[in-house]
């Protein structure tokens, strides 16, 4: 052994304990962090200053570690705090933050039944998340990377399933033996066709269908009329939760379409299954159970950390047609397939851990509170925009996500000057909604308060005031 890694071993606890103190000052001074450092200067080799060269004496782990804290932690941004609103960001409860550390250091290959514990545990964690989304028993799912990773997931499934309608098998024959493919949806988010083009499928099968006045949600009428007008299977990709609005389908009035048009329903819940947790909102997430397959994001709402999210489906045999990987060292596929056959990942890290540790050490309640606590904010911010002559809103806050623009040359130069201004205190992402250039502040952080909410509002008033 190397001496630098014998005297890290020799070291270990000390070394852990070094960084346990790093996470907690680091963790203890969210607050008061820039919640997105200013960028530096640009180098001459692109957006950072310089890069170091590859070391090639050993500095031991401590010498990394003070490394880090030197170059690289200043210009982390303070995702995990409570104003960083951009993008829709949970942080990592802190259970969630115990289950991520303890994976590391069991690191688990949890693909092969052959060591099965870490695969007990997600099906297990799946199965609560499944109860809490009042998912029925025809459902299983497995943990992916993302809901861009959940979605291609779900699709590849529709893709299997569109052959099995037609009489051909695109895991085995291509995508292609599927001829035209449509599949439509009212507002997809972008990493559909990003999955339509990964699966060969094409980004042009997406057909978009109209949606109601003023809405982000699918009109059903008119998916009706576009079921009608194609010919043969199709796919219909439902949204519970939009980006821009968190608008959701009518998704009981778009699975009753089953009754008289032959398609599969895939339905992007990323954020928007954790309606389900609130009684006031559950209402809007009505008709999960009806997907064929389902996509939620964990590392959003659930404040697990990146990368983790879940996806669903009844037809887990087709899952396994298509991702079945044929290896002696693997062992058969079987009635209840190792989750190396159900994902595009051989590589499967213990990402159920972190979901476990804070399902099990707040349950269902205290998931609920987040999610309420959050909409609350969301709902203050909204209101506190609206009553500014500054700023218009654009859309009602429906669960999580405000979206807003300038009540006067709302330009896309005018609002990149507000975020600039603002993102030491909060950090919001710019966006185009219904023509005009926007922002959106989505509230999903396990930290967040009201003070917080105040705190950004602020910002904003003092931002509008200085470009005006």
């Amino acid at each position: 052994m190397h001496p630098a890694l014998a005297a890290d071993l020799a070291r270990l606890p000390e070394l852990l304990a070094a960084t346990h103190r790093t996470a907690a000052e680091t963790l203890a001074t969210l607050d008061a962090r820039p919640v997105v450092p200013r960028a530096e200067p640009e180098g001459p080799e692109g957006p950072e200053p310089h890069h170091e060269p590859l070391p090639d004496r050993p500095a031991g782990a401590d010498g990394a570690l003070a490394a880090f804290q030197h170059r690289w932690a200043p210009r982390l941004s303070a995702s995990a705090g409570p104003r960083y609103l951009g993008f829709v960001t949970g942080g990592a409860t802190p259970a969630a933050l115990a289950g991520d550390w303890l994976t590391a250091v069991h690191d688990q290959n949890s693909n092969s039944a052959l060591d099965g514990a870490g695969q007990a545990l997600e099906r297990e964690t799946v199965g609560w998340l499944r109860e809490l989304f009042h998912l029925g028993p025809a459902h299983t799912g497995t943990f992916v990377s993302g809901a861009t990773m959940s979605n291609t997931t779900g699709l590849a499934i529709a893709r299997e399933w569109l052959g099995e309608r037609l009489g051909v098998s695109p895991a085995e024959d291509g995508a292609a033996a599927l001829g035209p493919v449509r599949v439509l949806s009212g507002a997809p988010h972008s990493s559909i066709a990003k999955a339509l083009s990964v699966l060969g499928l094409g980004r042009s099968s997406l057909v978009a269908v109209p949606t109601l006045p003023g809405r982000e949600a699918v009109d059903p009428a008119a998916l009706d009329r576009a079921l009608a007008d194609t010919p043969g299977p199709a796919v219909v990709v439902a949204n519970a939760g939009t980006v821009n609005t968190v608008d959701f389908d009518d998704l009981r009035a778009v699975a009753a379409l089953k009754e008289h048009h032959d398609f599969w329903l895939h339905t992007d819940a990323a954020f928007g299954a954790f309606a389900a947790l609130s009684p006031a909102r559950a209402h809007l997430a009505a008709g999960l159970d009806a997907s064929d397959s389902l996509c939620v994001d964990l590392h959003k709402w659930l404040n697990v950390p990146y990368d983790s999210a879940v996806q669903f489906t009844r037809r887990r045999d087709l899952q396994a047609r298509v991702f079945q990987n044929a290896a002696a060292y693997l062992g058969p596929l079987g009635d209840h397939p190792d989750l190396v056959h159900l994902t595009p990942e051989n590589s499967h890290r213990l990402r159920a851990l972190a979901a476990w540790f804070t399902l099990r050490a707040y349950g269902r309640e205290g998931h609920r509170e987040i999610v309420e606590r959050d909409i609350a904010c969301a709902e203050a911010l909204g209101a506190a925009l609206d009553r500014d002559p500054a700023f218009r809103l654009l859309a009602p806050v429906r669960l999580n996500v405000v979206c807003f623009t300038l009540a006067a040359e709302p330009t896309a130069a005018r609002l990149t000057a507000i975020r600039e201004a603002i993102r030491s205190e909060v950090f919001v992402t710019p966006t185009v909604y219904a023509g005009t250039p926007a922002l959106r502040a989505a509230f999903s952080n396990w930290r967040t308060t009201q003070s917080d909410v105040r705190r950004a509002a602020e910002a904003l008033r003092t931002a509008a005031r200085e470009i005006a």
